[in-house]
């Protein structure tokens, strides 16, 4: 019985280990997540309007959040994005220095809206068992605050393991996808502070 002899078809090892975007396949995994997850604020946002539209003298029994908390969390989320963007420039280049740097700075910058999100609830001017109202104006700020810690701890990990041995190859494709969520976390809290803060007072 003669050996089989076996060639290689194509050869795969000038590939590389990891790289960023598209390219990525952990990148796809993000994108995934945001798909999921977007769809869950979609479908919160949707409930909200349901109810509003079910329900004469909207909010019920209670006025909107005041204003000044959402509004910080609003600018303070917006100002993120330079030193996100930066972070992620940096990994892409992968300069060690100012990825350490910007992981730092975007630690704090995930620390800082659980912080003034304490006072949105503080501020919401409705209990979360009130009414349906209160429900979905607790609900849709504590998803949004799920996604804000789960943000924040991902950075703070990263930024632990930059100033480590770790800190090299693929994590620098790690802080660029985390850069890539962040872009999500933000994007999510615009609709829903016009939703919780803005249309119930230009629609009274």
């Amino acid at each position: 019985m003669t050996a089989t002899r076996r060639e290689a078809s194509l050869d795969l090892s000038r590939l590389p280990e990891w790289t960023y975007g598209p390219s990525s396949p952990v990148w796809w995994g993000t994108l995934g997540f945001v798909a999921i997850e977007g769809t869950g604020f979609v479908i919160a946002v949707g409930a909200h309007l349901y109810l509003w539209q079910m329900n004469t003298g909207w909010p019920l029994s209670a006025p909107p959040p005041d204003l000044w908390p959402g509004t910080l969390m609003l600018g303070l989320l917006l100002v993120s994005l330079l030193p996100n963007w930066w972070v992620d420039r940096a990994a892409k280049r992968q300069d060690l220095r100012q990825v350490r740097i910007g992981l730092v700075v975007m630690t704090l910058f995930g620390l800082a809206p659980l912080v003034v999100r304490g006072f949105e609830f503080a501020h919401a001017n409705v209990s979360w068992d009130q009414n349906a109202y209160g429900s979905m104006v607790w609900l849709l700020l504590g998803l949004h605050t799920l996604h804000l810690a789960t943000d924040a701890g991902d950075t703070a990990v990263l930024a632990a393991l930059m100033f480590t041995r770790h800190g090299q190859g693929k994590r620098f494709s790690d802080v660029s996808d985390n850069a890539f969520y962040w872009y999500f976390v933000v994007g999510a809290w615009v609709p829903i502070w016009l939703l919780l803060y803005i249309l119930p007072r230009v629609s009274g």
